[in-house]
């Protein structure tokens, strides 16, 4: 009940007309009641329009209780369904950040494999190469070696053949002089016969004999000059 309602109530009782502000049949009034019965029923028009209003309200408090009580559960399963959403984002994004990170790993994990397997290579063919390197500069080294060696032995050989050749030489002027020396004696002595001297002549003056004194010597058989 509004309060121009219950204002028009409470005119009637003190005009002389009904609740509804129709005027009252003057033949059934009873005679003027007194103050004190008025009062009275103001008091119970007061109260039965307060405990509508008690009631009106309290109906449109539980409504709005409802509402609300509906509106904060929607708005909780709301928030739980976006939280759940959240979570199942959250979850597959962790899921895959883990997956990515295994991956990742398993990728540096193989390049890794594939560098070390790289690098064992690079430095088993280096090993490879150096060693054919020392191989073949050994095998020079022992061809120059026995290259000098055979130098040095076809030296020595040719050296002493040349000795042995220039020996010879020696031995063989050395004959002819010896040749040479007897034949002028023998020469000179049979000169000095025939000239009437006995004294066979000196080595010494075999020795300062000129070259023109060849012509009469005699020539040497079987070494030549």
């Amino acid at each position: 009940m509004t309060d121009s309602r219950m204002k028009g109530r409470v005119k009637g009782l003190f005009g002389g007309t009904s609740p509804d502000n129709e005027p009252l049949d003057q033949t059934h009034a009873p005679p003027e009641p007194d103050a004190q019965n008025q009062a009275l029923k103001v008091l119970i028009l007061a109260q039965r329009t307060a405990d509508e209003h008690v009631a009106a309200a309290q109906h449109q408090a539980n409504k709005v209780r409802a509402d609300a009580r509906g509106m904060a559960e929607q708005i909780t399963r709301d928030a739980q369904a976006h939280a759940d959403g959240v979570r199942r984002e959250a979850g597959k994004a962790l899921s895959d950040a883990r997956a990515m990170v295994a991956q990742i790993a398993r990728d540096a994990q193989a390049h890794a494999d594939g560098v070390r397997r790289d690098a064992e290579k690079v430095h088993s063919d280096a090993r490879a190469k150096a060693e054919e390197i020392a191989r073949d500069a050994q095998a020079k080294a022992d061809g120059l070696e026995r290259e000098a060696q055979q130098r040095y032995q076809d030296l020595v050989g040719s050296l002493a053949a040349k000795r042995a050749a220039l020996q010879q030489q020696i031995e063989a002027l050395q004959q002819y002089d010896r040749d040479y020396r007897a034949q002028l004696r023998t020469f000179m002595q049979g000169q000095l016969r025939a000239l009437g001297g006995d004294e066979p002549p000196s080595n010494a003056a075999i020795e300062h004999l000129g070259p023109d004194d060849n012509d009469q010597a005699p020539t040497s058989t079987g070494v030549v000059a």
